[in-house]
């Protein structure tokens, strides 16, 4: 579970091969004891939770990078290492 980007006291991570589980692209952030999943492409929770500000930093960093996430899916759903992307 590849680290992709660290900002604000929030990890985000992209599991390898983990397209079984939600079938969604989706990143998983953690913060304190709060975890979720969270949709690539629309920034909305598929599991889990996150405080409010946290979720919508996370939401922001999302739109910022969808390019990027996106290729980094598609490297991780093949059981390759992601690349990391720069924080908020």
């Amino acid at each position: 579970m590849p680290i992709i980007s660290m900002f604000y006291g929030i990890i985000i991570r992209l599991f390898l091969l983990d397209n079984k589980h939600h079938n969604l692209p989706h990143i998983h952030a953690k913060y304190g004891e709060f975890e979720a999943s969270i949709g690539i492409n629309d920034g909305e929770i598929l599991a889990g939770e996150l405080p409010r500000k946290q979720l919508r930093l996370v939401q922001a960093w999302i739109e910022l990078h969808q390019d990027e996430l996106r290729a980094d899916w598609e490297l991780a759903v093949n059981g390759e290492n992601p690349y990391k992307i720069d924080p908020l």
